[in-house]
């Protein structure tokens, strides 16, 4: 199981990237691989305001369907249309083409609250 030192981690297996003041996010390499084959992703609308824990869209695969949570506060920027007709990239490149949406941050304090890839490799066990 991959988990990039360079990111930043949710307790709901989100990862973030962050760039200046925006932060790509997407589903860890252990949630796409518990999830099984990703069939649909509901992407969130660009401009949506979002807290941080809450519901941004769903990831839908062969075995069940999943929440995509905010792992950080702030406004929807991009989304990644690209799983639209793709969503398979989501379990075929968790970290690069598989992202989910970019979030403009609020402020840094719930960036600033995720956990780090130690921690995280510590609450999978990985």
């Amino acid at each position: 199981m991959q988990i990039p030192p360079e990111l930043k981690y949710s307790k709901d297996h989100e990862w973030a990237q962050r760039d200046a003041g925006d932060v790509k996010i997407g589903i860890t390499d252990y949630a796409q691989d518990a999830l099984g084959d990703v069939v649909f992703v509901d992407l969130p609308a660009v401009g949506t305001h979002v807290a941080a824990g809450a519901s941004v869209g769903e990831v839908e695969s062969t075995k069940s369907v999943s929440e995509i949570y905010a792992p950080v506060s702030g406004t929807i920027s991009a989304i990644n249309s690209a799983l639209t007709d793709a969503p398979e990239a989501v379990n075929q490149d968790p970290y690069g083409a598989g992202w989910i949406c970019v979030i403009t941050l609020d402020d840094d304090s719930s960036y600033d609250a995720l956990l780090d890839a130690s921690a995280y490799g510590a609450l999978t066990n990985h």
